[in-house]
């Protein structure tokens, strides 16, 4: 049976409705207009991509990257997850990697050079057509920031000083104001342009590529410079004479001692900063410290029996460290806040590593639940990494515990200085011959070792290391629960 809403009836799209053929519908309303109004026509327009490339947080601690390397040059094709940059943070060297498809299309910051974290880089452009316009905005910046003194020229106040040697490059003036430029400023130059209401699209920047930094804002704002611009701003100040200024910026200095004749300074690397750092930091934290002397014949022994399978003496430390810690958690809690303490549910062994230039504290996670074969093998793999600056974040700051083990080089004793963040490092001296008597009288020969161990007093008490001390020593004085 036909049905009677098509019976006689044919539908085109240069037809109209008719109210007596389909009766459910509106009547004598055209089909154009109900496409006209129901579905508006949209003018869809692609727009090309030139992203950023920035300075990652590759650490908690992280304020700024050096650029080691670039794995890939201007005019590279790169697709998502590939290596770009070699970046060293303040524990270890990094590849940092793209998030989009695209081609390299500049480079901001060279290798050897510093930049803060979330600053631009590099520029990405998301096809090969787009590169001559992403060098372009690129050059446009560079050349922003060439002719920076040519705007206050015309000041007779200001020309007495940049005038005569930045007069060369006024004829690149007309190139950058032939059209709207965009505007390129690091975050925390923003924040300084919105606090004093300076208009950021009238400063003219002198970083990378015309990048606005903090300094330009202050300079457009009348402020004093930042701290480590002063002695600059000072000498600038003092050929038109002020006279006034220089006590202060001898004042300054005058507490530190003179150099010695013939002695070189040299600058801090990003990896020794941070130890600098994390070690003012622990100064504010109370701590003590509890020495034990531990019996180490029968460590020694098993050390002799497990060495040719590739155990070192650090492995075996470390894991007597995690078990005791598993019987007294307090020593691996925590206190950051000064308010309140964490029990951490892993027991995570950071072990003090030197390398070339730094110190970085490789971690053994859940070396407690781990056998000491397995545990010696990782501690290998994280040597390796270390050394070769290729940890990764994890691995070096989620340590709930510090060992540091100087007793391979012969020192017998020493303190450690507590990491921020845990509740106590163990510093372990060299196990020696030394002369002990019995409960009968009877004199013989063991070997010794002295562990010191600096806690946080706001979390452990003296009473709770010193039965942490006695659970370690009775671990390693009967090492076999080592290897189980």
């Amino acid at each position: 049976m036909a049905s009677p809403f098509l019976s006689n009836t044919t539908i085109s799209f240069s037809s109209s409705l008719s109210s007596s053929s389909l009766p459910r519908i509106a009547p004598s309303i055209p089909f154009s207009s109900i496409r006209s109004k129901s579905t508006p026509r949209r003018i869809l327009t692609v727009r090309s991509k030139i992203r950023e490339i920035f300075m990652p947080a590759l650490s908690s601690t992280m304020t700024e990257g050096k650029i080691v390397s670039w794995v890939k040059s201007e005019g590279d094709v790169l697709s998502k997850g590939e290596s770009v940059v070699v970046v060293e943070s303040d524990k270890a060297d990094m590849d940092v990697e793209t998030f989009y498809d695209g081609v390299l299309a500049a480079i901001v910051v060279g290798e050897g050079e510093t930049a803060p974290v979330g600053a631009a880089i590099g520029i990405l452009a998301e096809t090969e057509d787009e590169i001559a316009e992403a060098k372009a905005k690129a050059a446009s910046k560079s050349g922003a920031s060439t002719p920076s003194a040519p705007p206050p020229a015309p000041a007779p106040a200001a020309a007495s000083t940049p005038a005569p040697p930045k007069s060369t490059p006024a004829p690149a003036a007309p190139t950058v104001a032939e059209g709207p430029r965009k505007t390129v400023a690091t975050p925390f130059a923003k924040k300084l342009a919105k606090q004093h209401k300076v208009d950021i699209e009238s400063v003219v920047g002198t970083g990378p590529y015309g990048r606005i930094t903090p300094e330009d804002i202050e300079a457009a704002a009348g402020l004093s410079p930042s701290k480590k611009n002063v002695g600059l701003a000072v000498v600038v100040e003092t050929k038109p004479a002020a006279p006034a200024k220089a006590p202060a910026a001898s004042a300054a200095p005058s507490s530190l001692p003179p150099p010695v004749p013939g002695s070189t300074v040299v600058p801090f690397t990003t990896m020794q900063a941070a130890v600098s750092k994390n070690m003012v930091e622990s100064l504010s934290v109370p701590t003590f410290r509890v020495g034990y002397p531990v019996t180490t014949d029968a460590l020694d022994a098993l050390y002799e029996k497990v060495k040719p399978k590739g155990v070192t003496m650090t492995a075996l430390l470390a894991k007597a460290a995690a078990m005791a810690l598993a019987q007294h958690p307090l020593v691996n809690s925590s206190c950051k806040d000064g308010k309140s303490f964490t029990y951490n549910s892993n027991i995570n062994i950071a072990v003090a590593v030197a390398i070339n230039g730094g110190l970085i504290t490789p971690v053994l996670q859940d070396a407690d639940k781990l056998d000491l074969y397995l545990l010696s093998q990782k501690w290998k793999e994280l040597v390796e990494k270390a050394r070769a600056k290729q940890l990764q974040p994890q691995e070096y700051n989620s340590g709930t515990f510090t060992l540091s083990n100087l007793g391979m080089f012969g020192v017998d004793r020493f303190d450690a200085i507590l990491p921020p963040g845990q509740g106590a490092i163990m510093a372990v001296g060299a196990s020696k011959p030394t002369v002990v008597a019995d409960a009968d009288g009877f004199f013989s020969v063991k070997n010794k070792m002295l562990v010191n161990v600096t806690a946080d007093h706001r979390i452990i008490y003296g009473a709770d290391l010193a039965a942490f001390l006695q659970t370690f020593s009775k671990i390693v004085e009967n090492p076999e629960s080592l290897t189980l």
